[in-house]
Formats: C-alpha cells, sequence, structure tokens
C-alpha cells in the first residue's frame, strides 16, 4: 500500500516541480501545470497520462486505475487508488506523469542520474 509520504519527497526533488497546496489538496506542479494531485482524504491520486492510453490501463486493471470524473475527461489525467499501489509504482507513475510537463532533455537527464529508476 502506497502512502503521499512515498511520493511527497519525490516531487519536491524533480526538476522544476513544486508542491502545492489548494484547497486543502496536496498537488505537484512545474510551473502552472499540475501533474500529480491527491484527494483530500490522500486515498487517491490523480496523474497525468496520456489520453489515447488510459482506456487499456483502467481496463487492465480497474481496481487501482480508474477515469477522472466526466469533466476531466478533455485532460490527460488518470486516478490510482493508493490503497492498491506499492509505493515503488506510486513513484514511477508520479516520474511518467512529470515527464509529460518538462522538456525532453529533463527527462533524459534524469534517466541517466537515476538508472534505477525512482528509489
Amino acid at each position: 500500500m502506497a502512502v503521499i509520504d512515498d511520493v511527497r519527497a519525490l516531487g519536491a526533488e524533480l526538476e522544476r516541480s513544486y508542491l502545492a497546496y489548494v484547497r486543502g489538496r496536496l498537488k505537484f506542479r512545474v510551473g502552472q501545470m499540475v501533474y500529480v494531485a491527491f484527494s483530500l482524504d490522500e486515498s487517491v491520486m490523480g496523474f497525468a497520462f496520456p489520453k489515447e492510453e488510459r482506456a487499456a490501463l483502467v481496463a487492465g486493471n480497474p481496481r487501482k486505475f480508474q477515469m477522472p470524473s466526466d469533466s476531466d475527461l478533455r485532460f490527460n489525467w488518470v486516478h490510482a487508488d493508493l490503497t492498491v499501489l506499492e509505493a515503488t509504482e506510486a513513484r514511477e507513475l508520479v516520474v511518467d506523469a512529470w515527464r509529460m510537463v518538462v522538456p525532453a532533455k529533463l527527462s533524459r537527464a534524469y534517466d541517466l542520474a537515476h538508472p534505477a529508476g525512482p528509489q
């Protein structure tokens, strides 16, 4: 089971990323773009994910992943149940979401600095 503390430090360490609280909810941002957001009860993690791939992700494991609300379907976004995610998997999802909002050169630099992935 993953908890918010498994990824909080990672969100602050990724280049250009910062943490923000909006109406009591923790969000990870790069500039004004939100790439990860947690529910108020910290049980659900929303994260940036390609629209064209999310139906397959949700269908592959509907207990773990859910589609966003109807009003958020226009965004590159998916929800994950933190009680079902492993901590390592949650960190990988955060890094992948971050990659969607930063230049490719930052993503490549991260791979060089962390060849084993997020720890």
